[in-house]
């Protein structure tokens, strides 16, 4: 992050009255949920980001996420992504835009895999409706899915499909229709306290605003290096494949999402056809790279590991790789998120990175760093994702 002085070549700053309440860095998945939610509360709002979203430089491409309830992660994810499903229905509504297919969703693993006894812990905690599937009763229910008879899958009927550049565009539009001001293509250079305010610098000028919101993914290491954050940037590969014999098998009305411990700690995840072939990628194991300096052409060595995969549990697909595409994820050490005040500015919030699985979570997440923004209180247990956890 280059940190220029307070330049005479930088245009006229705006006066300090502050004539914007909050500004926003980062425009993807959580920083235009950001700005929808203070748009709606009409607060006059700023947002930046340093390409024009929704890209394909960041985290929030790819075509499809999967959105799913019995979280195994952790059971206190449960009430983030209920009130999640509940704004993208919203968004739905109010966009016209179709943002989420269901498809039911299985978590597959052996029978002491962390995978399924996560899912099972939440559904079991938070009453969630489920079922505990034998390997042959996936395999005849979804023929797609192949998994060792000896292992065990957890399904749930809610979880399905998000498509992540349409919610992105979705809540953009809707953020700008109620005022807010969004600059795309303008990267910032740096931020500081002014008071109880903040001031934002960038090559086209200076802003002022009451509050600041950092969802810059990838990029939050830069925007916030005074707190040396343990963060890791990840690439990650996303593939497709075509079916070989019976695509109707990968259609999502035949083939929910779906989520394997294929080796004690390892996990690969799996979306269904929804026009461009069957989405596959491993869950980390990826590299650590710079977010400016991304390799984004496709090895051999993970292309071999991922077509391995399909070969032993998805043989109806064709191994030759339809297509593929490199994203990020922003990884903390323990891989939940973080959101929460900056320790020395109380007018500043953090509200990623989200360690490769935050997208499903996006619309409430929004919510609630609005919440944060405005009142310093959410009504979302927010323990897990504090920075004093390192």
């Amino acid at each position: 992050m280059t940190t220029p002085s307070p330049a005479t070549s930088l245009p006229t700053p705006r006066p300090t009255s502050r004539p914007w309440d909050v500004i926003v860095l980062g425009l993807g998945a959580m920083g235009s949920a950001t700005a929808l939610q203070l748009a709606r509360r009409g607060c006059r709002v700023l947002g930046f980001d340093r390409f024009s979203p929704p890209h394909t430089q960041g985290s929030t491409h790819g075509e499809s996420r999967i959105i799913r309830e019995a979280y195994f992660e952790s059971p206190l994810y449960v009430p983030l992504v209920q009130r999640a499903y509940e704004l993208w229905a919203e968004l739905e509504r109010e966009s016209g835009a179709r943002l989420f297919v269901p498809t039911g969703g299985l978590m597959i693993g052996p029978r002491d895999s962390e995978i399924v006894a996560g899912a099972r812990h939440s559904a079991e905690q938070h009453r969630l409706p489920h079922e505990i599937l034998a390997a042959p009763d996936v395999r005849r229910r979804f023929p797609a899915l192949q998994p060792p008879d000896d292992w065990l899958a957890v399904w749930e009927a809610r979880a399905g499909v998000l498509f992540p550049e349409r919610c992105v565009e979705a809540q953009l539009r809707g953020a700008t229709a109620r005022g807010a001001e969004l600059h795309v293509n303008e990267p910032v250079e740096r931020w500081a306290p002014d008071g109880d305010g903040v001031r934002v610098w960038t090559a086209r000028g200076e802003y002022s605003a009451g509050a600041l919101v950092i969802t810059a993914g990838a990029w939050l290491g830069q925007l916030a290096a005074d707190l040396r954050l343990p963060l890791r940037v990840e690439r990650q590969v996303l593939f497709w494949f075509d079916a070989l014999a019976n695509p109707a098998d990968f259609r999502p009305d035949r083939c929910p999402v779906h989520i394997w411990e294929y080796e004690p700690g390892k996990h690969f995840y799996g979306l269904p056809d929804v026009g461009t072939g069957s989405k596959l990628a491993v869950h980390h194991e990826g590299p650590t790279v710079s977010p400016d300096a991304v390799d984004r052409t496709l090895g051999a060595a993970e292309t071999r590991k991922m077509q391995s995969l399909v070969r032993r549990h998805l043989p109806g697909l064709n191994p030759a790789v339809r297509s593929f595409a490199v994203c990020l994820y922003t990884d903390t050490p323990d891989q939940h998120f973080l959101i929460d005040r900056h320790p020395e500015h109380p007018q500043v919030w953090l509200g990623s990175p989200c360690s490769g699985h935050g997208f499903k979570f996006a619309s409430a997440v929004g919510e609630v760093l609005a919440d944060l923004a405005l009142t310093g209180r959410s009504r979302m247990d927010l323990e897990l994702f504090r920075l004093g956890r390192w």
